[in-house]
């Protein structure tokens, strides 16, 4: 290829006038926005997607309108509070809604019995809906539903908004596996990735398969190219989404209220010029009254249209002269190895690797020049997604992340080979993918947990619900307040309780809502068939044949775990944490004491010891 110089010998002031050209070059192709800027949220596709095939629809937006009805038969009306109903004005203060109600602050809230009843579905099914609906719905700023906010013993008495229960099962056309052998156009464009460079070598999702076949796992689907899909669907399908919040008036047009407007929330985020989120509705000049105490009157839904079309945008889109500086230099590079024309080929680009810096390479990917928003925000090696910290790639190591590592509440464990990861900090949510031969630690999860494409690998995590796809020959100690969901191709699963602890450990557990007293490790919740949100190609036993789901681990295996004390941040060994605030179940218990007493022996004094061993494994 030539010669392979290191980018940092060529002079500054070329790779200056290279990052100069390439900004203007961004900004001529509308690269830039204005703020306020809509940015897709990732929780509801990452963690809101179920494999129910009763969910699938044809004709997804036609169906949804008539399972409206179903929902509003099974949901009496009910006056809003403060919580869930908002009366705005040009201001920025939110009041609540005056005596006299109108119809716009009137809600309707549907219950498990309701879901399933309109669905035709299970109440056991009804409930995992529910529950993964309040796991995925935006909590942040001060317009927030009570679904939102609740505690996970209040899920089922508080009900879903019917707009929210809309929208999300709207969301589950995302990946949507084709209905027909010959997929049309339309149905192509909601499969990402519609052909891929592992199509056929991972048919049961084994990533060390793929690794022993040499793909290379800068193949695999990036975070920035799924986030990147991400968009492009909620652009697709922005139109059916305010449908759906839209009501007819009296002149038969489609309008929307600033409250139903609001509900968009579930799919995206505002913030504005200083980053801050802020509720959808302020953000929108259509809904800004000029009278704080005259209601504000209904938008059309064409002017919402516009106004969301023109604002939506990648979360790196918004910083965009900062995101492209690296990625500048390295192009720099590469065109002047290569005349006009003469650029390698896809199938060459691996050999482009060794011109990046020692930074891009931490982040990968190919070097490509920005042509529309979303390939910039798949090309870029400086973007990162919003509020998200990755631990990505450590092999034969063992890493400990602490509070003060973990910016924005979510955390990303991939790729990581006979390691130990300890995550000791409070999370919304976390994920674990495509990992093997390691030990997985994570500090208390307020929201989800996803564990997916993982093979012998032990997660230890106290999370309010956690879902596992497609894993193998793997061990699950969990502290789980919701019933623990396994689905798609996973073979050789167990699951035991909750087994170590940390300094923080309660702190933790009770600034993301937590209950230590709720333990459902053991009520392992099994979905028929392969997950059919799943990118991957399967083979067609999996994908028709029904699953496994987790074995509860015998008691003889199950022993204690001990957090090394380096792992744990000075700071932290001041708190009070020293025993398991997850009770054990008698059975592990007896396990624990005579496995200590066969190391230790029966006297007396190591029996004491024994029980001083197991009472600080305890509560």
């Amino acid at each position: 290829m030539g010669d392979r110089t290191p980018v940092a010998n060529f002079p500054r002031f070329m790779r200056s006038q290279s990052m100069s050209a390439l900004t203007k070059s961004s900004r001529s192709l509308g690269l830039t926005r204005e703020p306020p800027w809509l940015h897709v949220r990732r929780e509801p596709f990452e963690y809101g997607t179920l494999p129910i095939p009763s969910l699938m629809h044809s004709d997804v937006l036609a169906s949804l309108m008539t399972l409206r009805g179903k929902l509003l038969s099974q949901a009496p009306p009910s006056l809003t509070s403060c919580t869930s109903s908002w009366s705005l004005s040009n201001t920025t203060n939110l009041v609540c809604a005056p005596s006299t109600p109108s119809v716009s602050e009137i809600t309707r809230r549907v219950s498990i019995t309701g879901i399933a009843a309109a669905l035709e579905l299970t109440e056991e099914y009804a409930q995992l809906i529910l529950e993964t609906l309040a796991s995925t719905l935006n909590d942040e700023g001060t317009i927030v539903d009570r679904l939102a906010s609740s505690l996970v013993n209040e899920i089922e008495s508080v009900g879903a908004d019917i707009d929210d229960l809309l929208l999300y099962l709207y969301l589950q056309t995302y990946r949507r596996a084709p209905s027909r052998p010959h997929r049309d156009a339309s149905s192509v464009a909601d499969v990402w990735p519609c052909t891929s460079a592992i199509d056929g070598i991972l048919p049961a999702s084994t990533l060390l398969k793929v690794r022993l076949a040499g793909v290379s796992r800068r193949l695999m689907p990036t975070q920035a190219e799924e986030e990147g899909h991400q968009l492009k669907y909620v652009r697709k399908h922005l139109r059916s989404l305010l449908t759906i919040l839209s009501e007819t008036n009296k002149e038969g047009l489609e309008v929307i209220t600033p409250e139903r407007f609001e509900r968009l929330g579930f799919f995206l985020r505002a913030k504005n010029a200083r980053m801050e989120s802020v509720p959808l509705s302020q953000a929108a000049p259509l809904f800004a009254g000029a009278d704080p105490h005259v209601p504000v009157l209904p938008v059309a839904l064409t002017q919402v249209l516009e106004w969301v079309q023109h604002h939506l945008c990648a979360a790196s889109e918004s910083q965009w002269d900062t995101i492209l500086t690296r990625d500048e230099k390295s192009l720099a590079k590469v065109r002047r190895m290569f005349p006009p024309g003469k650029i390698p080929s896809s199938q060459a680009e691996v050999n482009m690797m060794d011109v990046m810096t020692p930074s891009v390479l931490a982040t990968s990917r190919d070097v490509q020049a920005p042509t529309a928003p979303d390939d910039a925000l798949s090309s870029s090696k400086d973007w990162r997604p919003e509020n998200l910290t990755f631990i990505d790639g450590v092999i034969r190591s063992s890493v400990s992340k602490g509070e003060n590592d973990i910016k924005g509440g979510s955390v990303k464990v991939s790729y990581c080979q006979d390691s130990v990861v300890y995550v000791l900090a409070p999370l919304k949510y976390a994920s674990v993918f495509g990992c093997s031969d390691s030990i997985v630690v994570l500090g208390a999860v307020g929201k989800a947990v996803r564990v997916e494409h993982c093979e012998r690998v032990q997660i230890i995590v106290p999370t309010a619900r956690i879902c596992v796809a497609n894993c193998r020959e793997s061990i699950f100690y969990l502290g789980v307040n919701l019933r623990p969901l396994f689905t798609g191709d996973s073979l050789n699963l167990q699951v035991a309780p909750y087994n170590t602890f940390y300094p923080k450990l309660e702190a933790h557990l009770a600034q993301v809502g937590v209950d230590a007293r709720i333990n459902k490790w053991d009520c392992v919740l099994t979905l028929g068939l392969a997950n059919l949100h799943d990118a991957f190609k399967r083979s067609a036993h999996a994908a028709t044949s029904q699953i496994v789901g987790a074995s509860l681990l015998p008691t003889d295996k199950f022993a204690m775990f001990t957090i090394p004390s380096w792992s744990i941040p000075d700071s932290d060994s001041m708190h009070h944490t020293s025993a398991n605030p997850f009770i054990l179940p008698q059975l592990y218990i007896a396990a624990v004491e005579q496995r200590h007493l066969a190391v230790f022996g029966s006297s007396t004094t190591h029996r004491h010891k024994s029980k001083a061993f197991i009472l600080s494994s305890m509560c």
